[in-house]
């Protein structure tokens, strides 16, 4: 035991104020990447070849393999971004399938897994046992991700879905990423943002509140639904 250990007699104030790890998501084509592009010290990961019509300070990958060399440059530099933008988590799921099949043949069941390397995925296992292993690998690379800057932005694509509510099909719209996973990155998140066009403007929900997976811990984003202005997002 720990003989130093103090229990706290008063409220202890908020280390930070601004999103940690934040979630954007929304439909294809409305400015996510370029409103990226507008914060300044961003690096946006582009895994999907989405920043290519757009100025911005930006690197590509093209497979995991890529991603962890840019990682490691990042903090062999020391680090020099505040903000790095994974451009899109949607892909990093897919990539993981590879990491996915590596760690279940890495089992003593799984050591034959696919061996005249024919591409077999290890979502094919019965009764979906591999999705255990693709969130291990996701798991594993969001922890990586975390450390490359002091703000990370998961920016993801919309799944629009229609759900019955109260006798009526109503839409409801959630982050497209299979279901564990997506409970992994959302619970991982400070806040989720539903971005969409409203007119000529690039609007910001997290309200959770209209069918849509959004919301934030932090108290000034709370239920907001404003025009994407980074000033007003990150204010510490």
């Amino acid at each position: 035991m720990n003989e130093n250990l103090k229990l706290p007699k008063k409220k202890i104030k908020a280390l930070r104020k601004s999103p940690k790890n934040m979630v954007l998501y929304g439909p294809p084509k409305i400015g996510k990447t370029t409103v990226l592009a507008k914060l300044d010290n961003c690096l946006i990961l582009d895994l999907e070849d989405g920043s290519d019509m757009i100025d911005a300070l930006k690197i590509k990958a093209t497979d995991l393999n890529e991603l962890s060399q840019i990682g490691q440059s990042i903090i062999k530099e020391g680090k020099p971004y505040k903000y790095i933008a994974v451009d899109t988590i949607t892909q990093l799921e897919i990539w993981c399938e590879s990491e996915a099949k590596v760690l279940y043949r890495n089992t003593p069941m799984g050591k034959n897994f696919d061996r005249d390397n024919k591409g077999l995925s290890v979502l094919t296992l019965p009764n979906g046992a591999g999705y255990l292993y693709l969130r291990m690998a996701y798991k594993k690379w969001l922890d990586r991700l975390n450390k490359l800057a002091d703000h990370v932005i998961l920016v993801g694509h919309l799944k629009d879905r229609m759900i019955e509510k109260q006798g009526k099909e109503v839409s409801s719209k959630d982050l497209d990423l299979t279901g564990k996973i997506r409970s992994i990155t959302c619970s991982n998140a400070d806040a989720i943002g539903y971005v969409f066009r409203e007119g000529d403007k690039t609007m910001i929900s997290f309200d959770a509140g209209q069918d849509i997976n959004a919301g934030s811990r932090c108290d000034h984003l709370k239920g907001q639904v404003m025009e994407l202005d980074w000033t007003n997002i990150f204010i510490d």
